[in-house]
């Protein structure tokens, strides 16, 4: 399978299977004597990790993270970090009766026509287990843009809409987010969400989520105009995430029901500062960062794996029905934040290396 590498000075290159023995990335690009906490990338892997609450998978993993490689006394050396996850709490039998049917939705059909294999066993290559890895990488990127950028860099992600349910903007709170287990931003909704997503969970069904990650203290100048635009490789690096189908840059698709005076971020100088009266384009304009918050948001379906009968084929090309038990979320954008975070973390220290290489600053 090609194309597992993203990014182009800072990269990273996941590898394995949900029911594998283990997970694991190889991220390059590093720049070298900077200090690493693998304890700090632990707690954005205990994030991500499932089997923490009622309302997500209970497969049990520790996602404990191992460096092999590429740090020396604490601080990168410039070459290859290498680091791996083992699986643990895998049941692969809970598949058996799958194994040759494709869950409708899935990547099951698609990957079976491409490759002519594929691994039933929580997906494979195709679950969101891979994730894990990008959540490791994203960990080291963040400290070494807090290294730079100083403490004045930081991002958080948060849910903004569970299934029907969605929240005011004006209410978004990062100190609740840390506080509960959706990663909700307004305590107004949080208990209307909990019997929501509970109601879904007990169906058999699933629901889908609209994730925001929001990235502070960004220079200005990060991107390029073209074929290198800040939010072309944001909306890649979203993308690219398991069940993501939409992103949104500031506005975004919004943008369209704007007028022009509505859509233009006005802009006035205080002194040595430069203001901005509002954030349409999301931190982004013309491809370069503006120096404002950078606002991403993207739009996760709803888990292929439900407990609900539905009409699919085989393998073999007959019709039939399926059913998915074992353990899966019930809203598989809840755990998404966290790695939405990584991949904002890995896109935008990418694009500081990129201009450091051009520019010189």
């Amino acid at each position: 399978m090609s194309f597992n590498t993203f990014g182009k000075i800072f990269r990273f290159t996941t590898w394995g299977e949900s029911h594998g023995p283990a997970i694991g990335c190889v991220v390059d690009g590093c720049p070298p004597n900077i200090k690493i906490n693998i304890d700090e990338i632990q707690k954005d892997l205990n994030k991500r990790k499932p089997g923490q609450s009622k309302f997500t998978t209970q497969r049990k993993e520790d996602d404990r993270v191992e460096i092999l490689s590429g740090i020396f006394e604490g601080k990168t050396t410039g070459t290859p970090i290498s680091m791996i996850i083992y699986n643990k709490d895998m049941r692969s039998k809970d598949y058996g009766n799958i194994k040759n049917k494709f869950r409708p939705g899935h990547a099951d059909f698609t990957y079976f026509k491409k490759y002519g294999i594929r691994d039933y066993r929580g997906g494979g290559r195709q679950s969101a287990r891979e994730t894990a890895s990008r959540v490791a990488a994203g960990g080291i990127a963040k400290q070494i843009l807090k290294f730079i950028l100083g403490k004045k860099y930081d991002v958080v992600g948060g849910v903004t809409q569970l299934g029907i349910l969605g929240t005011n903007p004006e209410n978004w709170n990062e100190k609740f987010i840390k506080k509960n287990q959706l990663f909700c931003p307004d305590k107004s909704v949080l208990k209307l969400w909990e019997k929501y997503l509970l109601s879904i969970r007990k169906a058999g069904s699933s629901c889908g989520a609209i994730i925001e990650i929001r990235a502070k203290g960004v220079p200005v100048g990060l991107g390029a105009p073209i074929y290198s635009k800040l939010d072309m490789d944001l909306a890649s690096a979203m993308m690219s995430i398991n069940a993501v189908k939409g992103v949104n840059i500031g506005s975004g698709i919004n943008s369209a029901q704007l007028t022009g005076e509505e859509n233009s971020d006005e802009i006035n100088q205080r002194g040595k500062s430069t203001k901005f009266n509002s954030n349409n384009a999301g931190g982004i304009l013309g491809g370069i960062s503006s120096g404002q918050d950078i606002i991403v948001s993207f739009a996760v379906k709803p888990t292929s794996s439900i407990l609900s009968t539905r009409k699919t084929i085989d393998k073999f090309g007959k019709n039939t029905t399926i059913s998915v038990k074992g353990r899966h979320d019930p809203c598989v954008g809840i755990r998404a934040v966290p790695i939405g975070e990584a991949m904002m973390h890995c896109v935008i220290l990418d694009h500081y290396l990129l201009n450091k290489a051009q520019c010189g600053n």
